[in-house]
Order: structure tokens, then C-alpha cells, then sequence
């Protein structure tokens, strides 16, 4: 709901984003260790089925038990599932190949593209501002990519495309806004488990040491850690108020990726980095102004909290 949220809910919602924030920085630091040892088919495997299994377990006593999981829509929920497919394997696969700032950036298109694609799936309308705060984002991606300077490879193509279905997946979820929280958290981590399952073959396994199990343990808590946050925080204020804080991410990401493994982003990678988070945060404060004058009771800026 949009409204204007009173000063205790605005400080709650504000802990619970950065409790998000935090767990999905966690979950991004735990992928990129892992996946330097472990194969991209076995993290996505063991990590999906240990996420399934904490959801299931906080099904009865957090999301008002299984039958929660039943639906109707069963196709929105397989094109959903496929999409996180898509998410998924893109965004740790890029992950994997390059700085983690600059994996967490290009991941940040995903709000602009959502903007985009809103039009036409839809039909919203989208001023020229908006519209300019679009391209601007997508400017400073192509500077921060530098396409014909070695930094345009395949691994931002698969971040590019892990944020477009991401996008799609956000507006997909208008679809499906009175299904419950529950169903559209498990069945897109499901996905994911089932293609893994069948795509992983004896090369891709490789028995996890005790600090494999620890950060792939850490990585499943770490999502549901994410997803709680968001939902939680989105649905206590506004995002005008809460996506900056989202943004916090990039400067832990920074940090942890200087210190754990020596990446110093380049002034390419900031500029850019700094045109994405402009256009994305202006691109949220139009939305909620024309949601403010049109429908009060509608906030379609909402994510449904998924990692």
C-alpha cells in the first residue's frame, strides 16, 4: 500500500531493508567463494534444495502453513519458475567471472528495466522523464562496459540477462498479487533446483569440505534472510524512501570485494555505476509521485522480495 508511513513504521521498514540488503550481500559473497571451487550446476543444486527446505520448515509457523502453496495459476507460476531460472544461473554464472561491485551494478539495470517493460506488458504510462532517467541508466552502463575495451564479455551479457528476467519476473508478480508469499517464494527456487538436478552430471560434483557445507548452508539462510527483509521493508514504506538504502549494497560489495579479493573498481566502473543509481533512484521517486496523484491504495513499485 502506498501512504505515508508514520515515523516508527519508516524506522522499522528501514531495518528490515538493510536486513535484506544484508542477507542478500551475504548470499553474493558466500556465491562468489564458492563458485571458485565448486561448479555453477552443484552451488545452484545444493543451495535451491537447502532454500527450499528452510521455507518449508517456516512454512507452518511463519507463512501460514502448506496449504499456502496451493494455486490456480499454475502457468504465471511456471513462467516465473523459468525466469528465475534464467536469474539465477545468469547472475551467479557473471558472478563468478568478474568483480563483485560490478556484478551488483549491472544487477541494478533490473529497476530500470522494469520501467521499460511496463508499457508494453502493462500498459502503463511512462512521461518522458522517466523515459530519459531510462536511457541515462542504460548510458551508464554502456560506459561502464566500454564495449571494444575487453570489459564487454559474456559473463555482463549473463548479468544483463539474469536483470532482465529479473524485471520480468516484477511485473509478472502483478499477475499474481493475491497469491500468498509463500507460493511465490518456493516455486521459483524450485526451478532452479529441478534444472540443476538434471542438468549436473559426476564432473560437476565435487563433495563439499566442511567450509563448502558452511558457506552453502550460509548462502540458502542468507536468501531467505533477503527475501524476509524486502517484503517486510516494502511493506512498511514507501520505495522513495526505502531504495536508497538498497543501494548500500554496492558500497559493501565494494569493500568486501577490495578486501577479500583485492578488486579496486576502476573510474569507468564508478562513473557508470554512479549514472545507473541517479537514473534508478529518480526513475523510483517519479513512480511513486504519479502513483501519489493517481491511486493512493496502489503501490506498484513493490518487488515480491524474491533473490
Amino acid at each position: 500500500m502506498l501512504h505515508t508511513a508514520k515515523p516508527d513504521h519508516v524506522g522499522k521498514a528501514i531495518v528490515w531493508l538493510l536486513l535484506g540488503v544484508a542477507g542478500g550481500l551475504g548470499l553474493d559473497l558466500c556465491a562468489k567463494e564458492l563458485l571458485q571451487t565448486y561448479s555453477l550446476q552443484e552451488f545452484v543444486l545444493v543451495r535451491s534444495a537447502i532454500g527450499v527446505a528452510i521455507f518449508l520448515v517456516l512454512a507452518p509457523r511463519v507463512f501460514g502453513g502448506f496449504k499456502m502453496l496451493r494455486t490456480t495459476r499454475w502457468k504465471w507460476h511456471l513462467l516465473r519458475t523459468m525466469l528465475a531460472v534464467g536469474a539465477m544461473y545468469g547472475f551467479f554464472y557473471g558472478l563468478a567471472k568478474m568483480p563483485l561491485v560490478n556484478a551488483l551494478t549491472l544487477g541494478f539495470t533490473a529497476p530500470l528495466m522494469v520501467t521499460a517493460l511496463s508499457v508494453p506488458f502493462l500498459g502503463e504510462q511512462v512521461g518522458w522523464r522517466r523515459w530519459l532517467a531510462v536511457s541515462f541508466g542504460f548510458i551508464g552502463t554502456v560506459i561502464m562496459l566500454r564495449p571494444g575495451s575487453g570489459e564487454f564479455s559474456f559473463a555482463t551479457v549473463a548479468i544483463l540477462i539474469a536483470a532482465f528476467c529479473y524485471a520480468c519476473q516484477a511485473i509478472t508478480a502483478r499477475y499474481l498479487a493475491t497469491e500468498s508469499m509463500l507460493s511465490l517464494a518456493v516455486y521459483v527456487v524450485v526451478g532452479p533446483l529441478l534444472v540443476a538436478s538434471i542438468l549436473i552430471s559426476e564432473d560437476d560434483w565435487t563433495t563439499p569440505d566442511t567450509k563448502g557445507w558452511v558457506l552453502m548452508i550460509g548462502a540458502a539462510m542468507c536468501s531467505v534472510i533477503a527475501w524476509v527483509g524486502f517484503i517486510n521493508g516494502y511493506r512498511r514504506s514507501s520505495p522513495a524512501i526505502l531504495a536508497p538504502f538498497e543501494y548500500a549494497a554496492l558500497i559493501g560489495g565494494a569493500i568486501a570485494g577490495y578486501l577479500i579479493w583485492d578488486e579496486i573498481p576502476d573510474r569507468w566502473v564508478l562513473l557508470g555505476a554512479a549514472i545507473i543509481i541517479g537514473s534508478g533512484l529518480y526513475v523510483v521517486y517519479r513512480e511513486v509521485g504519479v502513483n501519489r496523484q493517481t491511486s493512493p491504495a496502489t503501490n506498484p513499485a513493490i518487488c515480491d522480495g524474491e533473490t
